[in-house]
């Protein structure tokens, strides 16, 4: 029997579907529902229990309005959101190296059941893969204020009355500001790698030879953690794909909260948001976000409304992962960061972005967004027969998640720490349009899970021999780096566009295509580029972005 004991009891787990040499143990409880006295609290640790808990099922997702394809959706009673997911080798050595993943979705959708994420391959390459869930929107990332000026918390319903008897001892809980901290979903995150630190190696992994990773927002929370002092010491190495540049001050997250509060129809109180079940706030958040989209001019939320996000509240976090990389917080944590060559053409394709079809709307995007005529106007130089969509979707995906993933590698490597930095330019023709290498488009390769159908819009349809080598290669770059710290190229050595080493991923037919044009004929070594020129869309315009500046935004 595929049974596994952990500090808080036994778990049953079962074989993998496409490898019966992999075990999953699926919706493992790391933490105890943060709902009722602990809701909006830090994650408390979960109870123990008798016999053989059976893990063959994903848990719940957390509180969103999302339903993603192949994965579960989310309803209102589902509490025991704060679970893990571990596929591990049956017949393993044992301390074997562990990647850990952290999911994207703008910090209000996704969970770790999407087939996307499936370790199964992963762990057939001799990792731990554990994946993991937590608090999302305004449970996780909203910000709950630290006093409320008109009302008593205690009238806040059964929640407030139980906490202020003690029938559930919360720690922290109404005696101080921490009762209701920013940056839940980060604290769960950080719960779970602890929970990784104290039980992995039942399950064959290696506690000291964890690597944190994450995609989108999931980078982005990566990244926090790299530079957290309260993670320290529970990963080794992080994996980075199209990190998000958006980081909230303390006062940006308040007016959130306000806007929230109004939107659900409460006061923007403890008692009040304690009053609001969690679908109300779901569904006042996509409210808010619907306003923001409906209004060209509401700013910079206007052309893709994602209004939750880290917070730098001086506890967890003090400031921005890129200003903290660049003053050395990343310490002796080994980066690996990727991002795509086309990120934005997905949120277009999707609906989710603006459309930017004129000259004044790209103006005002522009101002909005503080960017200087000559970066704008450089853009065009490079893309002189794209329309004016395709100019405002690459200077967006610039703004947005290129641009701020270099720098994030660059930084670290800046300041003395080791950075590989890597991009994904695999690209494909279809009948009805090209496939481009787009946000999200990576992971399913990293993963090893091209097979999944509800992966084919993201990859352009089922892959062929050619996309399942690429596939084959980015899963070892993983493993390596995760094993080693050595994906298979040098790490930075200096500022991107100065000589240094970058990855870039694409199949052999791209590859031997692009060797043509370049230098008819002389193929490059196995995709690896020195980027001394550095210029045009596969290099992220970086001579443009190192003059302009990259401006750091909130959600």
């Amino acid at each position: 029997m595929d049974v596994f004991t952990t500090k808080s009891g036994r778990v049953r787990g079962r074989r993998a579907a496409r490898d019966p040499g992999i075990v999953t143990v699926l919706g493992l409880p790391y933490a105890a529902p943060p709902f009722g006295v602990r809701r909006f609290r830090e994650p408390q640790p979960t109870e123990p229990w008798d016999g053989v808990r059976d893990c063959t099922a994903f848990g719940p997702v957390a509180p969103q309005s999302a339903e993603l394809p192949g994965a579960p959706s989310w309803s209102p009673g589902d509490e025991d959101i704060l679970t893990l997911n571990i596929w591990t080798p049956a017949d393993g050595p044992g301390d074997l190296p562990v990647l850990v993943w952290i999911h994207g979705g703008a910090y209000v959708f996704g969970s770790s059941a999407q087939p996307d994420f499936d370790g199964t391959a992963l762990a057939g390459g001799g990792l731990v893969v554990v994946t993991l869930n937590s608090r999302l929107g305004f449970e996780g990332f909203g910000r709950v204020p630290d006093v409320d000026a008109d009302s008593d918390l205690s009238g806040a319903g059964a929640d407030a009355d139980a906490d202020a008897d003690g029938d559930v001892p919360v720690p922290g809980a109404g005696t101080s500001a921490a009762a209701f901290p920013d940056n839940r979903g980060l604290l769960d995150q950080i719960a779970a790698l602890e929970w990784v630190r104290d039980n992995i190696s039942a399950f064959g992994g290696s506690p000291d030879r964890v690597t944190l990773a994450g995609q989108s927002s999931g980078a982005t929370s990566v990244a926090c953690l790299t530079v957290a002092d309260r993670a320290r010491g529970l990963f080794r190495r992080a994996v980075l794909h199209s990190a998000v540049n958006a980081f909230a001050t303390v006062e940006q997250a308040a007016r959130t909260t306000a806007e929230v509060a109004a939107a659900a129809g409460v006061p923007a109180t403890r008692a009040g948001l304690l009053a609001a079940p969690p679908e109300a706030l779901v569904a006042a958040t996509d409210r808010v976000c619907e306003r923001y989209a409906q209004d060209p001019g509401s700013g910079q939320r206007h052309y893709d409304p994602a209004i939750y996000g880290p917070v730098a509240d001086g506890v967890l976090l003090t400031a921005d992962p890129l200003e903290a990389l660049a003053a050395g917080a990343g310490g002796a944590v080994e980066l690996l960061v990727c991002h795509t060559t086309e990120e934005y053409w997905l949120l277009d394709a999707v609906g989710s972005s603006a459309k930017i079809t004129s000259e004044e709307q790209l103006a005002s995007f522009a101002a909005d967004f503080g960017l200087p005529a000559p970066l704008v106007e450089g853009y065009r130089e490079r893309l002189p027969d794209a329309p004016l969509l395709d100019v405002y979707l690459s200077l967006y995906s610039g703004l947005l998640f290129a641009e701020y993933s270099t720098r994030l590698a660059e930084a670290h490597a800046l300041a003395g720490g080791r950075a590989f930095l890597a991009r994904f330019d695999r690209r494909r023709d279809r009948a009805g349009g090209r496939v481009r290498a787009w946000h999200c488009a990576d992971i399913p390769f990293a993963f090893g899970n091209l097979h999944e159908e509800s992966v084919h819009f993201l990859v352009g349809g089922p892959p062929g021999a050619a996309d399942q080598e690429l596939s084959r290669r980015m899963a070892g770059a993983w493993a390596e780096f995760a094993t080693h710290g050595e994906p298979g190229w040098a790490p930075l050595d200096g500022p991107v566009g100065s000589g240094a080493t970058v990855r870039v991923w694409r199949t052999e037919a791209e590859e031997e295509a692009d060797a043509a044009r370049r230098s008819g004929g002389a193929r490059r070594a196995e995709g690896v580029r020195r980027v001394e020129d550095d210029r045009g869309a596969e290099h992220g315009f970086r001579d443009l972005w190192r003059t302009a500046g990259l401006p750091l935004l909130a959600p």
